[in-house]
């Protein structure tokens, strides 16, 4: 069951605004390795996770109720416990690795670039599976025009291939009820 408000991350320490003002085209590094069961591809860290160093930190976002809810995770995690994905055989990386504001910022050519880097990354870690978040960036990065949510039909490398909604906050068009849906079909496809 989550929490009461389970976007709340109050494990992390609130930004400044002269600190997210800072925290502009900075970098965070995968949390990833050998075995993983999904690699997790975000668009691009934002301004508070670039203040903070975690992926996903935000409070309002997502990501983190969602893998409780969908049964990825035994407990809700929060933005600072990146590194127990790993144990779960989950991974976090982004299609570009630089911060914004909002991913808006990035122009199909960083895209494209950082969708050479995900293939590189795919090809060395063989990821069971690779969950893009964002479909509308999968498709400027891959030139995948009419690409949907859900599982598709070619793989990424030799991983399996599925689009899911970004869990953002700023991303109205799914709510949590319906990201965990979602997600947990990922979760019941690929198995324990």
């Amino acid at each position: 069951m989550l929490p009461a408000d389970p976007c709340k991350t109050a494990r992390v320490r609130k930004p400044t605004r002269d600190e997210l003002r800072g925290a502009v085209g900075r970098a965070i590094p995968d949390a990833i390795g050998p075995d993983l069961r999904v690699l997790f591809v975000g668009i691009n860290p934002g301004l508070y996770s670039g203040a903070t160093g975690f992926h996903f930190a935000r409070p309002g976002n997502r990501f983190w109720p969602t893998l409780y809810g969908a049964g990825f995770t035994p407990r809700l995690l929060a933005p600072d416990e990146t590194e127990a994905l790993l144990e779960l055989g989950l991974g976090i990386t982004n299609l570009v690795n630089r911060t914004t504001a909002t991913a808006a910022e990035l122009s199909d050519a960083e895209l494209r670039q950082g969708a050479l880097r995900l293939r590189a990354t795919i090809h060395r870690y063989r990821p069971r599976a690779v969950a893009m978040l964002g479909v509308d960036a999968y498709r400027r990065a891959f030139g995948q025009t009419t690409a949907t949510i859900g599982p598709q039909r070619g793989a990424l490398g030799t991983s399996e291939l599925w689009i899911l909604p970004n869990p953002s906050g700023l991303n109205a068009h799914y709510q949590l009820p319906q990201l965990i849906e979602l997600y947990r079909r990922l979760r019941d496809a690929i198995g324990e």
